[in-house]
């Protein structure tokens, strides 16, 4: 896997947004863990289309039902084991 894009803030969307759009057209093979509140990102239409070429997305569970509550969650919702799996796959890491 090319890169793995961790989220970690709240206002990462605004690079998130371009930097998983840009990955799509460039046809890079990526990922995305969202944990603590970087979660509220999700609720963001233009983020979760962005993430649409990831090859996996993941939310923190714990982070999500804490930053989200009953809402459903747009990606697939895992854990910190998710997120190592992933670091350990990638070239690159990129933290927001």
């Amino acid at each position: 896997m090319d890169l793995l894009i961790i989220v970690s803030n709240p206002d990462a969307g605004a690079i998130l947004q371009p930097l998983g759009q840009a990955c799509g057209r460039a046809g890079a093979d990526w990922a995305v863990f969202l944990t603590n509140d970087g979660v509220k990102t999700l609720t963001q239409p233009e983020t979760v289309a962005a993430l649409s070429t990831a090859r996996h997305a993941f939310a923190c569970k714990e982070s999500w039902d804490r930053y989200c509550g009953t809402q459903t969650c747009p990606v697939e919702l895992g854990s910190q084991t998710n997120n190592s799996e992933l670091a350990g796959l990638a070239a690159r890491i990129v933290s927001l």
